[in-house]
C-alpha cells in the first residue's frame, strides 16, 4: 500500500490542472497515490486526468456526476488506501518534498493528527490580494498546536490544501460535513473539539493560487455570515457553554456585529472594553463602554477580544496578560 494517499478533487480545473499534476508526480516521496475525482468537468479537466493517469499509474480517477466538494472529498477519503490523507486542489502546486516533509512528521515525532505547513500565496486578483495575503502572513505565524488552538476563533488556522492529516481522525471525525458553510474550519473546529493534536511546519511546501474563479471566492458557503455562524455555534459549544458573562473588548463594527449575535443567540454582552475616550461612558445594546483599568473589576466574565485594527490583538494580548486573564480560558480572541 502507498505510504500518503491526496486527495485531490478536481471541477473545470484544466487551466491550473496540468502544473498541480506535474508537481504531484515529481515527488521526492515516491510511494504515494493520488486519488482524483473528477466531479463533473465540462471543461476536459476528465480527459487530462486520464491522459496522466494513463503515464503515471499512482494517479487514480475517478469519474463522477457533479457532487459537490464535500462528496467528492469524502468519497476520495473512502478510495484512498494509505493513512497518511494530503489535501490538494487542483489550482495549486506542491514543492517537491511536500510530501515526504509531511509524512516523515507525521509518522514519527510526538503524536499530531492534523499536520500542515506554511504556504507561498501567488494571487491574481490585485484588488483583494491584500485581505488573502493578510491571512497568509497571520496563519502562516501560527505553527504550534496552542497558538492555532487559541486563535481558532478569529479564521480557519490552517490552509486546506497544504494538510495531511491521519486516515482515522478523519474517521472519527465523521468525515467531512455537508452543510452550508466552509467544510474546512468545520472540520478544524470539531477537530480541536474532540482533542485532536494539531502542528504546522514552518516550510513553506505548498503555492497556494488564488484566481477569479476559486470556489471560496465564488461560492456561498465560504461567505462572511458562514464563517461567523460556523465560529458562534462552536462559541457556544465550547468557551461560551458555562453562561459567565460576557465582555467584548472593541466597540468598533466588529464588536458590535457580536454583540448582536450573541444577543440572538440569547446571551448578553455585559460591557464593552474600549480604549478610544470617546466611546467610553457610552452605551451599546444596553451595556456600559469602559476603559481598560475597569477589567480588574469585571472577575468571572468571559472576555472576547473583538478588534480588527492591524497590531491590535498583540496589544490587546499583553493588556489582558497583565490585568491576570488566561487567554484561551478567561478570553479568546475573535474576528
Amino acid at each position: 500500500m502507498p505510504r500518503v494517499s491526496v486527495l485531490l478533487p478536481v471541477r473545470d480545473a484544466a487551466t491550473w490542472l496540468p502544473d498541480c499534476l506535474h508537481s504531484l508526480a515529481g515527488q521526492s516521496l515516491a510511494d504515494h497515490e493520488v486519488v482524483a475525482i473528477d466531479d463533473g468537468s465540462t471543461d476536459g479537466s476528465g480527459a487530462l486526468l486520464d491522459e496522466a493517469a494513463a503515464q503515471d499509474p499512482r494517479l487514480r480517477v475517478f469519474h463522477t456526476p457533479r457532487l459537490g466538494l464535500v462528496a467528492a472529498l469524502n468519497r476520495a477519503a473512502a478510495l484512498a488506501r494509505s493513512d497518511g490523507l494530503a489535501r490538494m486542489d487542483a489550482d495549486d502546486v506542491a514543492h517537491p518534498a511536500r510530501l515526504e516533509c509531511l509524512w516523515s512528521r507525521l509518522s514519527n515525532g510526538p503524536p499530531v493528527d492534523i499536520l500542515a505547513s506554511r504556504v507561498v500565496f501567488a494571487g491574481e486578483v490585485e484588488r483583494s490580494n491584500a485581505g488573502l495575503r493578510a491571512y497568509v502572513d497571520w496563519t502562516n505565524g501560527l505553527l504550534d498546536h496552542g497558538a492555532m488552538a487559541r486563535e481558532r476563533f478569529v479564521d480557519a488556522p490552517l490552509v486546506h490544501p497544504s494538510v495531511m492529516l491521519r486516515c482515522e481522525a478523519l474517521k472519527r471525525l465523521g468525515g467531512y460535513r455537508e452543510f452550508d458553510g466552509p467544510e474546512d474550519y468545520d472540520l478544524w473546529l470539531r477537530a480541536f473539539e474532540r482533542g485532536c493534536r494539531f502542528a504546522k511546519l514552518a516550510e513553506p511546501l505548498l503555492t497556494w493560487r488564488d484566481s477569479a474563479g476559486r470556489l471560496t471566492r465564488i461560492g456561498s458557503r465560504y461567505a462572511p455570515d458562514r464563517f461567523l455562524a460556523l465560529k458562534l455555534a462552536a462559541l457556544l459549544r465550547g468557551p461560551l457553554r458555562d453562561e459567565r458573562p460576557i465582555v467584548v473588548w472593541g466597540a468598533g463594527p466588529i464588536g458590535k456585529r457580536w454583540s448582536r449575535l450573541l444577543r440572538e443567540a440569547g446571551r448578553r454582552v455585559a460591557a464593552f472594553v474600549e480604549v478610544d475616550p470617546l466611546k467610553i461612558g457610552q452605551r451599546i445594546h444596553s451595556a456600559p463602554v469602559v476603559g481598560i483599568a475597569a477589567v480588574r473589576s469585571l472577575t468571572g466574565f468571559l472576555h472576547l477580544a473583538a478588534v480588527g485594527q492591524r497590531g491590535a490583538r498583540a496589544r490587546m494580548r499583553v493588556a489582558a496578560t497583565q490585568m491576570g486573564l488566561v487567554e484561551g480560558q478567561d478570553w479568546w480572541p475573535l474576528a
